[in-house]
């Protein structure tokens, strides 16, 4: 016969079946990073969409300010992703709001506005990042990746000056 195992307090230790039942089978899956998509235009809310979805759960596309901060508060995602100029509301506004609602969403600007000034808006905001639209596929995976572990990220050429 072979030799029992016994667990620290003597006793037999659960059977596979019996240990299965006590996980929670959620607390086994990877949590995906989940993003929100904020901007007016649908091609490129759609070409974003299709550049992060294998990587990161979309949990919203979103066309206006007003239901950014709806959509913000509802579904509280780990980022948001948007744009500054928006109808009904700003980026900024929303940014404004959801600050204001003292939702801890990270924030990046994604944007055709290259003024120091508006990066330093942003900054004041709350914004973890703000990169030029024409900038997109080279800066946006790393701007999330630093925005997510805690850093800032602003496309080099649009680096305010004090």
């Amino acid at each position: 016969m072979g030799k029992q195992i016994l667990s620290a307090d003597n006793t037999a230790p659960a059977a596979p079946a019996a240990l299965a039942s006590l996980l929670n089978p959620q607390s086994l899956a990877v949590e995906r990073i989940r993003i929100l998509l904020a901007d007016d235009h649908t091609e490129f809310l759609q070409e974003l969409r299709a550049l992060l979805d294998g990587q990161y759960e979309i949990a919203a596309t979103v066309f206006d300010g007003k239901a950014l901060t709806e959509a913000v508060e509802l579904l509280q995602p780990d980022l948001v992703i948007c744009d500054i100029s928006m109808p009904v509301m700003t980026g900024f506004e929303a940014a404004s709001r959801m600050r204001s609602l003292g939702l801890k969403t990270k924030l990046i600007f994604l944007t055709i506005h290259t003024s120091p000034a508006y990066v330093r808006r942003a900054l004041k905001l709350g914004a973890q990042g703000y990169i030029s639209k024409l900038r997109t596929i080279e800066q946006l995976m790393p701007a999330i990746s630093r925005v997510l572990d805690g850093g800032t990220f602003i496309s080099p050429e649009l680096q305010p000056t004090r």
